[in-house]
């Protein structure tokens, strides 16, 4: 089961509440927006520039024009299960920003280790953008350098 999948909060409530927990954890700037099939938040801390983008849920997809029998469901009652779960997503984007700051917050973990997929690189990609394909390459092939390289010969 999702997290918040039956949440009544709506989208704009969840954005105000991350801005507000960032402000609180010393954000200096905020953003928002959307993108076709994306949400986006953006924010400056410590220096550093953080995007986050979150896929939302086809409007088109079949989980909201059909029930789980196959019949027919009518606009309004699709348009409705399309609503609740781009607020599902907003809430679960609230939980991870909050739980990140937290963590950092305890000394569980550094702003970078935590944000680190997020942060935003000089030619405008995230690191995570930026190494996910070179980490697929590296398992595909095999070709991983040693897990402890610095222990040991």
């Amino acid at each position: 089961m999702a997290y918040a999948k039956d949440t009544q909060v709506s989208q704009t409530a969840s954005l105000l509440e991350i801005e507000k927990v960032l402000a609180r954890y010393g954000a200096d700037q905020f953003m928002y927006g959307k993108t076709g099939q994306y949400a986006v938040i953006g924010f400056v801390m410590v220096g550093r520039q953080v995007r986050i983008t979150v896929p939302l849920p086809d409007k088109a997809d079949r989980q909201f024009w059909f029930t789980d029998t196959g019949r027919d469901r009518s606009e309004s009652v699709a348009l409705k299960e399309w609503e609740q779960a781009c607020k599902q997503k907003y809430r679960a984007l609230s939980l991870v920003v909050k739980a990140k700051l937290e963590a950092v917050e305890a000394g569980i973990t550094t702003f970078e280790e935590e944000f680190m997929a997020h942060l935003v690189l000089p030619g405008g990609q995230t690191v995570g953008q930026r190494l996910l394909p070179e980490i697929d390459e590296a398992q595909r092939t095999g070709k991983m350098p040693p897990l402890l390289p610095h222990i040991g010969g």
